[in-house]
Formats: structure tokens, C-alpha cells, sequence
């Protein structure tokens, strides 16, 4: 009986699902620069001199808004065919902000491959973009519920965080392990073919 009352007073607890889908977006994004890089880096033709590098970038982009249209299309849509609710029940500012968000996510992305092609790496660009974005999230949420909130009752950690993040993706920029450069070989110098022996006189 003391059971099953606690059973359904937790019912309604969030439980740890929202969790373990967050680090299944922090794997994602986690890999998502390096996987971009190497799909912009192996856009190159073999044996290309003359190509536009910039053209590598934009059909590497190309192929991200593929997947964007198999994961974020044609899944939800899926989705919303087998619960009967496909084409029915949205609102204007509902589509509205949800389409701000896939522009200002998709410019994100092509962002962070035009700094690829100005030779960032994905360590450097992606510690830059994880460290900047927590807090540009934590200044936007608060900012548009800035009238509800004591600020004389902030607690001085979230500063502290947010300094915190920046100066960490900083240091993991400035500061990140390099691969040990390989030495370079020494040329070989061709060697002169030796003179023929002039025949014996007789």
C-alpha cells in the first residue's frame, strides 16, 4: 500500500530521461565539427589545383541540409502521419518561431564551416562554439523573462559559471594538445652517373 501511494506521487517526477537524451545531443554536436571537417576536407577532388576550395565547403553544406531533410522532415512526418495530426493544428507563431530557429540553427552550422575553410580546426572552432553558446542561451532566456526576475536574489555562481565557460573554451582553444610533428626527410640528392672508361689504346 506505502508503495503504491509512492509510486503515484513520483509519477509525475521528470525521472532521468531527459537526461540521458541531453548527452545524446552533447555526443552529437560533440562529433558534429569533425565530422563536417572531414566531409569538407574529402570533397576535394583528387588531384585538384585549380578548384575553388570554397566549393568543397558549399557542397559539404549541401549534404548537411539532406540530412537535416531526412532527420528533421520526413521523420516528424512520419511521426505526426501515424498519430492522425499531420496537417492539422498548427499555429501561425508557432511555425513562425520554429522556422527562426531552423534559420539561426543552419546558419550555426554553415558558420562553423566557413571557419573550417578559414583554417580553423574543429577543436579550436568547436570549443569556441560550446563555450559561447551556453551563455549566449543563458543572456537570451533571461533576457525575455527579465521583468520577472530579483535580481538582487541571482546567486553570484551564475556569473561565476558563465565566466567560467568562456574562459574554459579559451583555454581549450589556446591550450589543446598539437600531434607531434613528423621530421622531415632529407631530400635525396640524385648521385652523377660516373664517366664511361675510355677505351685501351691500343
Amino acid at each position: 500500500m506505502l508503495r503504491t501511494r509512492m509510486i503515484n506521487a513520483n509519477s509525475d517526477s521528470p525521472g532521468l530521461t531527459w537526461l540521458a537524451f541531453a548527452f545524446l545531443t552533447v555526443f552529437s554536436w560533440g562529433v558534429y565539427g569533425v565530422f563536417l571537417h572531414s566531409g569538407q576536407t574529402l570533397m576535394k577532388p583528387p588531384g585538384a589545383v585549380d578548384v575553388d576550395p570554397s566549393l568543397w565547403r558549399y557542397k559539404a553544406f549541401l549534404f548537411v541540409g539532406v540530412a537535416y531533410f531526412l532527420v528533421a522532415v520526413l521523420a516528424p512526418l512520419a511521426m505526426l502521419l501515424a498519430k492522425g495530426a499531420a496537417f492539422s493544428g498548427y499555429t501561425g507563431r508557432g511555425m513562425g518561431w520554429s522556422l527562426v530557429a531552423g534559420i539561426v540553427g543552419a546558419i550555426g552550422a554553415f558558420g562553423v564551416l566557413l571557419a573550417f575553410g578559414a583554417k580553423g580546426k574543429p577543436p579550436e572552432v568547436m570549443a569556441i562554439v560550446f563555450a559561447g553558446a551556453p551563455v549566449v542561451n543563458a543572456v537570451v532566456s533571461i533576457w525575455l523573462v527579465r521583468h520577472e526576475i530579483d535580481w538582487g536574489k541571482v546567486n553570484p555562481l551564475f556569473y561565476i559559471g558563465m565566466i567560467l565557460a568562456l574562459v574554459g573554451g579559451g583555454l581549450v582553444t589556446l591550450h589543446k594538445p598539437n600531434p607531434t610533428p613528423r621530421p622531415k626527410q632529407a631530400a635525396v640528392q640524385p648521385v652523377p652517373d660516373s664517366p664511361s672508361p675510355s677505351p685501351a689504346k691500343q
